[in-house]
Protein backbone atom coordinates (compact mmCIF):
# COMPACT_ATOMS: atom_id res chain seq x y z
CA UNK A 1 0.00 0.00 0.00
CA UNK A 2 0.97 3.63 -0.91
CA UNK A 3 -0.35 6.61 0.79
CA UNK A 4 0.15 10.20 -1.47
CA UNK A 5 -0.85 13.62 0.09
CA UNK A 6 -2.26 15.40 -3.09
CA UNK A 7 -2.27 18.50 -0.38
CA UNK A 8 1.51 18.27 -0.51
CA UNK A 9 1.83 17.29 -4.04
CA UNK A 10 -0.83 20.17 -5.60
CA UNK A 11 1.42 22.39 -3.60
CA UNK A 12 4.64 21.39 -5.15
CA UNK A 13 3.04 21.43 -8.65
CA UNK A 14 2.23 24.60 -8.15
CA UNK A 15 5.84 25.82 -6.91
CA UNK A 16 7.14 23.99 -9.94
CA UNK A 17 4.61 25.75 -12.47
CA UNK A 18 5.80 28.97 -11.51
CA UNK A 19 9.09 28.97 -13.26
CA UNK A 20 7.83 26.54 -15.88
CA UNK A 21 7.62 27.89 -19.58
CA UNK A 22 4.35 27.27 -20.09
CA UNK A 23 3.14 28.05 -16.34
CA UNK A 24 2.23 24.13 -15.49
CA UNK A 25 3.38 21.28 -14.88
CA UNK A 26 2.37 17.57 -13.62
CA UNK A 27 3.33 14.35 -11.95
CA UNK A 28 1.43 11.25 -12.63
CA UNK A 29 1.04 10.11 -8.97
CA UNK A 30 -0.92 6.74 -10.08
CA UNK A 31 -0.94 4.52 -13.24
CA UNK A 32 0.31 5.47 -16.32
CA UNK A 33 0.34 4.70 -20.41
CA UNK A 34 0.60 1.10 -19.63
CA UNK A 35 -2.74 1.31 -17.22
CA UNK A 36 -6.52 1.73 -17.79
CA UNK A 37 -6.71 4.21 -15.15
CA UNK A 38 -4.14 7.46 -15.01
CA UNK A 39 -4.05 10.11 -12.17
CA UNK A 40 -2.07 13.31 -12.57
CA UNK A 41 -1.57 16.34 -10.24
CA UNK A 42 -1.13 19.28 -12.04
CA UNK A 43 -0.07 22.67 -11.30
CA UNK A 44 -1.16 25.60 -12.98
CA UNK A 45 -0.28 29.54 -12.41
CA UNK A 46 -3.07 32.01 -13.02
CA UNK A 47 -3.58 32.51 -16.85
CA UNK A 48 -2.26 29.50 -17.86
CA UNK A 49 -4.05 27.05 -20.10
CA UNK A 50 -3.56 23.41 -21.35
CA UNK A 51 -4.71 23.95 -24.97
CA UNK A 52 -7.55 22.09 -26.90
CA UNK A 53 -7.01 18.71 -27.08
CA UNK A 54 -8.96 15.27 -27.47
CA UNK A 55 -10.10 13.40 -24.77
CA UNK A 56 -7.97 9.92 -24.14
CA UNK A 57 -11.26 8.31 -22.14
CA UNK A 58 -13.48 9.09 -18.97
CA UNK A 59 -12.19 11.42 -17.22
CA UNK A 60 -12.86 13.96 -14.22
CA UNK A 61 -10.86 16.90 -12.91
CA UNK A 62 -10.70 17.33 -8.99
CA UNK A 63 -9.72 20.49 -8.08
CA UNK A 64 -7.22 20.70 -4.87
CA UNK A 65 -6.65 24.90 -4.56
CA UNK A 66 -7.30 27.70 -6.96
CA UNK A 67 -10.22 28.20 -9.41
CA UNK A 68 -10.17 26.43 -13.21
CA UNK A 69 -12.26 26.82 -16.21
CA UNK A 70 -12.85 23.59 -18.39
CA UNK A 71 -14.22 24.54 -21.90
CA UNK A 72 -15.62 22.45 -24.48
CA UNK A 73 -17.60 22.99 -27.78
CA UNK A 74 -18.28 26.93 -26.37
CA UNK A 75 -19.20 25.86 -23.35
CA UNK A 76 -17.36 26.37 -19.95
CA UNK A 77 -17.59 25.35 -16.41
CA UNK A 78 -16.19 26.53 -13.38
CA UNK A 79 -14.46 24.96 -10.28
CA UNK A 80 -13.19 25.86 -7.49
CA UNK A 81 -11.50 23.89 -4.85
CA UNK A 82 -13.41 20.47 -3.80
CA UNK A 83 -15.44 20.73 -7.24
CA UNK A 84 -14.83 17.83 -9.34
CA UNK A 85 -15.57 18.56 -12.73
CA UNK A 86 -16.77 16.20 -15.82
CA UNK A 87 -15.04 15.88 -18.58
CA UNK A 88 -17.14 15.79 -21.79
CA UNK A 89 -16.01 13.00 -24.67
CA UNK A 90 -14.73 15.52 -27.26
CA UNK A 91 -12.00 18.48 -27.45
CA UNK A 92 -11.29 20.55 -24.84
CA UNK A 93 -8.88 22.88 -22.78
CA UNK A 94 -8.11 23.84 -19.36
CA UNK A 95 -7.34 27.25 -17.95
CA UNK A 96 -6.34 28.36 -14.46
CA UNK A 97 -8.51 31.75 -13.43
CA UNK A 98 -5.96 31.91 -10.34
CA UNK A 99 -3.02 29.59 -9.17
CA UNK A 100 -4.32 25.93 -8.72
CA UNK A 101 -3.72 22.56 -8.25
CA UNK A 102 -6.22 19.41 -9.90
CA UNK A 103 -6.05 16.01 -9.60
CA UNK A 104 -6.92 14.27 -13.58
CA UNK A 105 -8.41 11.08 -13.34
CA UNK A 106 -8.41 9.04 -16.85
CA UNK A 107 -9.92 5.70 -17.72
CA UNK A 108 -8.41 5.22 -21.24
CA UNK A 109 -11.17 3.80 -23.20
CA UNK A 110 -9.77 0.16 -25.00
Amino acid sequence: MQKISLEALGRQQMKLAATAAGRHTADTVYGGHEKVLRQTVIGMIAGARLAEHENPGEATVLILRGRVRLLAAGVSWEGARGDLLIVPDNRHSLEALEDSAVLLTVAKLS
